[in-house]
């Protein structure tokens, strides 16, 4: 880990710039299976809709970011990166931005707290008028900025606010037209913050978007997740038993693959309708107490916290793995478990192992997402779908800025579809067009669909 933060210069902060030539040829590869973005970024270059605004972004910085931010500065934006998770960044990628495209990126992999929240203020420092965040880092810290709850900021960005002056603050955060978001756990917060009527902008909720949150949630965190847990520890899925804490659409994926792979799958869940959902799914759904006694592995993808508690580390048995691929590393409550354990020893690379009552526990990534600390999260061709929709989010909220109030809105469902088109397309499929006449008699309420039936059934249609 990182262990000494430092003020980041004012154009960027990473590991080491001689890692750009690999960090470039993998975003070549990526780029290999993002055919929409790629579409997208020919249009943002003859186009420019984002010339001359500054945009802040709070991403895991990875290759499938990479061809974000080359699009968005691509559509004109004067782009600032910083990582929206201390274990997430590629180092290689962060140095091809900056060398290659000079785009300014603010990340390091392993950076402690202190230097975590140093590049947050060093995106927010680029004063932008759009925000993009994955998790709402960005967006939480200017609300608290507006709110005047400078003792809520982490320390590198309180120190820098209260160096401004009151209208300094009042400027940057009106200087800001809008933002979108990716997360699921984002989305939660900002609707909390909508509800309560301190929102002060608008902000398009990407992860409602479907071909977000149907693909990159199922099909990406399913596939990533399974890849960071079988990078750090080399286990035996095939046999084991596997809790899965949470049946959104990131549990489902992770479900299916664990089972596809051979596990014995529970599911864990607070919702009746997500949990009936598993049962009919063909899972066992059992409170976190009885998994706790069963599990070989157990992976939380629930966005909430302290899913798995003390009581339930205590339960489980010798040898268990535990990992977190929810958003923030709360879901696995370490803070009890550092109180009334021995340890970490590190084993391998992202395993740490804790003696609790004469048992062993190997945690992952210390909790924090393992698909992208320990592997390299979603593979491109989902990403591809997701940061379409970011980059045209962006667009859409600089179009719309004079008439979005100040919720949380989704991307229009047009906008949805051609992603999912283009896609298609991408893919060699193709889809039968809506005719006229079946438009027309999906839209309509009187239809000949009961005289049909009517007919077929040997009645008189008219009553006779």
């Amino acid at each position: 880990m990182t262990t000494t933060a430092r003020r980041a210069p004012a154009d960027h902060d990473i590991k080491d710039l001689s890692l750009a030539e690999a960090g470039r040829r993998r975003v070549d590869w990526a780029e290999r299976f993002m055919p929409v973005l790629r579409q997208i970024r020919q249009r943002f270059a003859s186009e420019q809709p984002l010339a001359g605004r500054r945009l802040s972004a709070c991403l895991h910085v990875t290759t499938e970011t990479a061809s974000l931010a080359v699009t968005l500065q691509a559509g004109g934006a004067d782009v600032a990166l910083c990582a929206s998770n201390p274990l997430s960044t590629q180092d290689d990628v962060a140095a091809h931005l900056v060398r290659d495209h000079g785009i300014k990126v603010y990340a390091i992999k392993g950076e402690d707290h202190e230097t975590y929240y140093e590049h947050i203020r060093a995106a927010l420092a680029h004063r932008p008028d759009l925000t993009m965040d994955d998790g709402a880092d960005l967006v939480g810290a200017l609300h608290m900025i507006a709110l005047n709850r400078l003792d809520d900021l982490a320390p590198p960005v309180r120190r820098w606010v209260e160096a401004l002056s009151p209208a300094e603050r009042q400027t940057l955060v009106k200087g800001v037209i809008g933002s979108t978001e990716e997360t699921t756990t984002g989305v939660i917060r900002l609707r909390a913050m909508a509800k309560d009527g301190v929102l002060q902008f608008p902000v398009v909720a990407v992860n409602d978007s479907d071909t977000k949150h149907l693909f990159d949630n199922r099909y990406g965190t399913g596939q990533s997740t399974l890849d960071g847990i079988l990078r750090a520890t080399n286990m035996l899925i095939a046999g084991s038993t596997v809790v899965v804490a949470g049946y959104g659409w990131c549990g489902r994926g992770f479900a299916m693959r664990v089972r596809g792979a051979g596990a014995n799958v529970l599911v864990t869940e607070i919702d009746p309708l997500k949990a009936l959902e598993a049962q009919m799914d063909g899972y066992r759904v059992v409170p976190m107490a009885e998994a706790a006694r069963a599990g070989d592995l157990f992976v939380t993808l629930t966005g909430n916290i302290h899913v798995i508690r003390l009581e339930h580390m205590r339960a489980m048995k010798d040898g268990a793995v535990i990992a977190n691929s929810g958003h923030f590393n709360v879901e696995i409550d370490l803070d009890a478990l550092k109180l009334a354990a021995q340890g970490p020893t590190p084993v391998r690379d992202f395993v740490e192992e804790w003696r609790l009552e004469g048992k062993r526990l190997f945690v992952l990534a210390d909790g924090r997402l393992v698909n992208l600390a320990a592997a390299e999260g979603h593979p491109a061709s989902v990403m591809d779908m997701s940061f379409a929709n970011q980059a045209l989010a962006a667009e859409f909220v600089v179009q719309h800025a004079k008439t979005l109030t100040r919720d949380v809105h989704r991307l229009p469902r047009e906008l949805d579809a051609e992603i999912a088109r283009l896609k298609l397309q991408a893919m060699g499929s193709s889809i039968d067009p809506l005719t006229p006449e079946k438009q027309k008699y999906l839209a309509s309420w009187d239809s000949p669909r009961a005289r049909s039936h009517d007919q077929h059934a040997g009645r008189d249609p008219a009553g006779a």
